[in-house]
């Protein structure tokens, strides 16, 4: 079944080493991953709104269960729902997005309410922690947990890799997918032998619809020589960036993690990477920046890459060294900390067994 990358991240911590047993509570359908409890909840009909229904549904699911602390991921309505529902219950809510895009965040007194009604806010980037901060004076309990990876599924990275440059992840205008294809086609003529791929669609899934933009795209990929073969499962993209030679990660939005471009170094690929967002939390020095609104810069970029197989080889060695620091069983050990100091620290666990 497909997922999205919160979906990847929970299922990677919930199955990791831990001095906690999880269980992961998502809307409804299969379940995607076997290896972990998993349960699944369906918003119903009500008259209340549907935020309200899932967050109820999570809620009862939850009743069943007694859990020690509840872990809200990207749903600040959600989290504040089940505070309230369980005042005794301390309830941390993960930030894998721009706050100030979301519900109930968007301003800094809805942040600050947050802060005052939850035992943590948790931010995948300091970048995410600043956006969350903005137009806060007290700052209060907001910590920084990156992404993680699991370094044992990243693909043994290949000796002779192919001379491909690749563009991953969902294609959209944020993404920069089209400013991709356009470098490609500035870059390839240049480059005999050499091909360029986008693996992706607008969302995760196969049943991705085929939007404007990708129509569009397309026509402009086939006659730059770009592929664009859609989307596909997860290993298999990982599978692809362990054999590019180039992972180009374009992104014009300021994305608040990066975990296409941890992926891509996990691979061994050589990587050319936007610096927005918290992306330069991620790459370091371990990628080639770029700007996502130059094209002909990008293609000078790939280019120069493309010919030096010396500087690829440094920039996979260097990625997968940068990318270790992002294991999970590192990122399992933090989230055990950080489990530990708040049940520790709230008021009605203080003191108890964990």
């Amino acid at each position: 079944m497909a997922t999205g990358a919160v979906g990847l991240l929970a299922h990677r911590l919930a199955r990791a080493q831990s001095a906690f047993a999880s269980v992961v509570i998502a809307r409804g359908g299969e379940q995607p991953y076997a290896d972990v409890p998993f349960r699944s909840v369906s918003p119903g009909w009500g008259l209340r709104g549907h935020a309200m229904r899932y967050a109820g549904a999570v809620g009862k699911v939850m009743d069943g269960i007694a859990p020690v602390l509840a872990e809200v991921h990207n749903r600040p309505d959600v989290a504040l729902y089940l505070a309230d529902r369980f005042p005794l219950l301390p309830v941390v809510l993960f930030l894998h997005n721009d706050p100030t895009g979301m519900r109930r965040a968007r301003a800094p007194a809805d942040r600050a309410n947050l802060l005052a009604r939850l035992a943590s806010v948790a931010c995948v980037s300091d970048w995410v922690r600043r956006r969350f901060l903005e137009g806060i004076a007290s700052p209060g309990p907001v910590v920084v947990l990156p992404n993680c990876i699991d370094m044992s599924e990243a693909p043994v990275s290949l000796p002779a890799r192919e001379p491909t440059i690749l563009f991953a992840g969902r294609v959209v205008a944020d993404k920069g997918a089209d400013s991709f294809v356009r470098a490609c086609a500035l870059a390839l003529p240049e480059l005999p032998g050499w091909r360029a791929e986008v693996l992706g669609a607008d969302r995760s899934g196969p049943n991705s619809p085929e939007t404007p933009f990708l129509r569009e795209l397309r026509l402009e990929a086939s006659g730059a020589g770009v592929a664009l073969p859609g989307w596909r499962p997860h290993p298999d993209i990982l599978a692809a960036m362990a054999r590019a030679a180039i992972v180009v990660v374009p992104s014009r939005w300021p994305e608040p993690f990066g975990l296409t471009a941890l992926e891509a170094m996990a691979c061994g690929a050589a990587l050319l990477c936007s610096t927005r967002g918290g992306l330069p939390e991620v790459v370091g020095d371990a990628a080639v920046p770029i700007d996502p609104d130059d094209p002909e810069a990008m293609a000078g970029a790939i280019v120069a890459l493309a010919r030096d197989p010396a500087r690829r080889l440094a920039l996979g060695a260097a990625g997968r060294a940068r990318a270790a620091r992002f294991d999970v069983t590192y990122a399992a050990a933090a989230l055990d900390a950080l489990r530990r100091d708040l049940l520790a620290a709230w008021p009605d666990r203080a003191g108890r067994p964990i």
